[in-house]
């Protein structure tokens, strides 16, 4: 993650683009990498969830998830973050928005979406829950995006309405300028 955040960042200095630009540009294709990570992980057998007397519930293979039926939280999150997530930026970003509005909304997004699964999900055996019985580490790490989400976009709106506030009040319109036409020289 650290090295695709560099690596963006160069890429926004390399082609004289704020950093915002770069991530509003690219956060609408994010949830397919995201989508085909879970479905990886589901092939895998990791992640389960919780036990489970619903329909769709299934026996994992690892063997430290029991011949208990379990939520496919995999399933769940590719859908959440990959196909729910990947529709709602591709909706939001087909309008022009200002800059970090599609940054802050994949935040806001796949915070919730991740918090949500986190309720079916087993939580790291090492951490367990951290609060009330139910609060995760994943559900705690991902407050702090759906924070910075609701921020970026509350600052993108505010600031892209001064922009054009203060363009519309201090910018000249200048008349088109004719050029002038050249005539047939004479010998």
């Amino acid at each position: 993650l650290l090295g695709v955040l560099i690596a963006m960042w160069l890429f926004a200095r390399r082609s004289n683009r704020s950093f915002f630009q770069v991530t509003d540009y690219i956060a609408p294709l994010i949830p397919l990498g995201l989508g085909a990570g879970r479905i990886g992980n589901f092939i895998n057998g990791e992640l389960w969830g919780k036990t489970t007397d619903l329909p769709w519930g299934m026996v994992f293979p690892d063997p430290r998830a029991g011949d208990l039926a379990r939520h496919p939280s995999p399933l769940y999150q590719a859908l959440l973050e990959g196909v729910v997530l990947f529709a709602v930026l591709w909706f939001y970003s087909r309008r022009p928005r200002p800059t970090m509005a599609v940054s802050g909304m994949f935040l806001l997004v796949y915070g919730i979406c991740r918090f949500a699964v986190e309720f079916v999900r087993v939580p790291d055996a090492h951490l367990g829950y951290l609060a009330f019985g139910w609060l995760t580490m994943g559900q705690v790490l991902t407050l702090p995006m759906i924070l910075f989400g609701i921020g970026f976009m509350v600052w993108a709106y505010r600031h892209d309405a001064g922009i054009h506030a203060q363009a519309e009040v201090s910018v000249p319109v200048k008349a088109p300028v004719k050029k002038k036409q050249r005539g047939r020289r004479r010998r």
